[in-house]
């Protein structure tokens, strides 16, 4: 709950900026809070950031802290309403029989925060306190993260704090109702009518009061660290820290390169995950079916998408995942547990290739907005998801596609409305002229438009026809 809240916070207030959301309230997240960042799977992933129980001072050489100017300023009044509903009926005749199912599902989170205020540290006279210091590089958190080339030191410099108590709430309803009725008749014998009528539903409402002064949301200051504890702040956005190291030419070990979502880069990345693709849909029929189907019905729960990302990770690194420990909704445990089922049955729970390639489907869906993953949620049919396929090849390719073509027949005006918006918001614009579709990706901070085309490519591939 809170960690869904804190990103909604985020994705509302400074999508594509520097802050960072808050994912447990166990974290202590003060200035100068020394944070690991570690670079994820993928290379598009956002990074992972770990805080630590340590502050800047405490890795330092010297008894004289640093002690920064803090700025406060009044930040917004936040709160913020997200729901869904879903719902659906089937109804089934037969000569002598009858049967009908029906399902609602809804869910509200509110996030209360109210009147927030921002913390910031005076940057300017931080690097003046931070001229001639030394990092103690025995420090055992400085040696084990050292270690470690995939992370590089940040320090919080600001955060985003509540003022007064708060809440979070989340509500959800599960109800469904089925039905059905069987009639025998015959010559010698008079008519027997059975019916059998069930319902079953689960309400949960959780209130979560959040303290005064808990930080929801931070921003890093990356450390450029030399081997003799030397270091400088990072102070512009696209450079990266990182621990010096040895080589034929000294160089900062860190998180770097140019985002892959790039125009110029799009296709070319695809081409080489093209191989993940092919591994899933060279799944069984059954199995792919089946898959797609439970997949959809995690990417209705942003959580769930996230608990699978990170179980489907720990598989990855042959860690034992903890799915008890996942706090989601049981039913989407089952959808969860299911997907890991359906692998160990088809003969695939143990080979990695196939793991990877899922684990790459699902890492793209996680990195989704909300928005997006709603609006992907809602194309998954198999006819949609060809429709779509086609529209990623022409954006990664040469960006025009005949209005005519075959795979695009599914895209009524009310689907194709759903499809703009849902590009629209990986950073992707489509627009027709005449018979032609023209897309065209706007160079924009982030990952969106490569982690759309992944997770279209991916639920494809489950729903090829053999």
């Amino acid at each position: 709950m809170f960690a869904t809240a804190t990103r909604n916070f985020v994705e509302e207030v400074d999508r594509g900026g520097l802050l960072i959301p808050v994912s447990s309230l166990n974290d202590t997240i003060a200035l100068l809070t020394v944070v690991v960042k570690r670079k994820r799977f993928w290379v598009w992933q956002k990074p992972k950031y770990i805080p630590t129980d340590f502050n800047l001072n405490d890795l330092l050489t010297g008894d004289t802290p640093i002690k920064p100017g803090v700025i406060e300023i009044d930040f917004i009044k936040y709160n913020g309403t997200y729901g869904e509903n879903i719902q659906g009926k089937v109804d089934a005749s037969f000569v002598h029989s009858n049967a009908s199912l029906e399902g609602k599902d809804s869910s509200r989170l509110q996030s209360l925060f109210g009147s927030l205020k921002k913390e910031e540290v005076d940057v300017q006279k931080l690097l003046r306190d931070s001229k001639d210091r030394v990092l103690d590089m025995s420090h055992c958190l400085v040696q084990q993260t050292k270690e470690k080339h995939r992370q590089v030191f940040g320090v919080v410099k600001e955060r985003i704090v509540t003022t007064q108590p708060c809440w979070v709430i989340e509500e959800v309803q599960q109800g469904g109702q089925c039905g059905g009725g069987l009639s025998l008749c015959g010559p010698k014998s008079p008519k027997v009518s059975l019916k059998e009528n069930g319902s079953l539903s689960k309400d949960s409402n959780i209130t979560m009061e959040i303290p005064i002064h808990t930080t929801i949301a931070y921003a890093l200051l990356e450390l450029e660290i030399k081997q003799d504890g030397r270091y400088e702040l990072c102070l512009m956005s696209d450079t990266n820290g990182g621990f010096e190291v040895d080589g034929p030419m000294k160089r900062l070990f860190g998180v770097s390169g140019a985002p892959a979502s790039e125009n110029s880069h799009l296709k070319q990345e695809l081409e080489r995950l093209s191989d993940h693709f092919h591994l899933l849909s060279a799944l069984p029929a059954t199995t792919r079916s089946s898959l797609l189907q439970r997949i959809t019905k995690v990417m209705e729960d942003r959580g769930a998408v996230s608990s699978l990302q990170h179980v489907l990770d720990s598989m990855c690194l042959e860690k034992n995942p903890a799915l008890d420990d996942v706090k989601i909704t049981e039913s989407q445990k089952q959808n969860i547990q299911a997907i890991l089922d359906l692998l160990e049955q088809s003969g695939q729970g143990e080979s990695k290739p196939v793991l990877t390639a899922l684990h790459l489907v699902t890492s793209a869906m996680d990195e989704m907005t909300n928005d997006c993953l709603a609006v992907l949620g809602l194309c998954c049919s198999l006819t949609m998801l060809q429709a779509l396929e086609l529209l990623v090849q022409c954006v990664s390719g040469k960006g025009e596609l005949p209005w005519s073509s075959a795979g695009l027949a599914a895209l009524t005006e009310d689907f194709y409305e759903k499809t703009e918006h849902l590009f629209a918001t990986s950073n992707v614009s489509l627009r027709r002229d005449g018979d032609t579709v023209k897309a065209e990706i706007r160079h924009l901070p982030g990952n969106l438009p490569l982690v759309l085309c992944i997770a279209v490519r991916g639920l494809a591939s489950l729903a090829h026809c053999d």
